[in-house]
């Protein structure tokens, strides 16, 4: 069980830490709402996943590259979209603007659709997570579940430690926070940008 648990936490952590469409976001909305009412926006993996899981592990095994640049497309178009909205923010905090925050729920439900949407989850539990818990479940079903739940575990305890500390740095005063708004607009970008051209090619 040991193994499992370890290899369970070990790639939800280098899953967590390397940037993607879900990091940018989160960065976009601490900048613009402040790290308490993004919080809540931790836990998006772990209700992305599950339609996700029981897609690929009853009807996938594998996920067919049309089915992947179909998905990198959709991607593509909700992430320039944030992107756009984040650039306006953005603005907005430049020029003194006065702006209404962001509800922590529809911040929230705004990480669940940018998960749906980014195919790393889907090739995650295809290529790696499916598999492995199937593997686990054939030895123990105590396995598996390990396997699960040292993975959202260290999943949502890795993306709420760093929103708390990309929102609480010292950085993070007027200027910093229009920076982080602005780079988070650009990285959205160019993660739309890649995903739509990879959709294509």
């Amino acid at each position: 069980m040991l193994e499992y648990i370890v290899i369970g936490g070990g790639f939800a952590f280098a899953a967590a830490v390397q940037p993607g469409p879900l990091q940018a976001f989160l960065l976009s909305r601490v900048a613009a709402d402040g790290w308490r009412r993004t919080l809540p926006a931790a836990v998006a993996p772990l209700i992305s996943d599950g339609p996700i899981a029981l897609l690929v592990l009853t009807l996938l095994h594998n996920v067919a590259r049309g089915f992947e640049s179909v998905l990198k497309g959709m991607g593509g178009v909700v992430f320039l979209y944030f992107a756009v909205k984040t650039f306006v923010e953005w603005r907005r905090m430049r020029l003194g603007t006065t702006q209404t925050t962001q509800s922590s729920p529809r911040t929230l439900l705004q990480a669940v659709v940018v998960n749906l949407l980014n195919p790393g989850p889907y090739l995650g539990w295809s290529l790696i997570l499916g598999p492995m818990m199937l593997e686990a479940w054939a030895e123990s079903p105590a396995h598996a579940v390990a396997l699960v739940v040292s993975f959202y575990s260290v999943m949502l305890f890795s993306l709420a430690v760093f929103i708390v500390l990309v929102g609480t740095t010292s950085v993070l005063g007027p200027r910093g926070r229009q920076g982080l708004l602005l780079a988070s607009s650009f990285a959205l970008a160019a993660i739309a940008v890649y995903s739509l051209w990879s959709s294509l090619t």
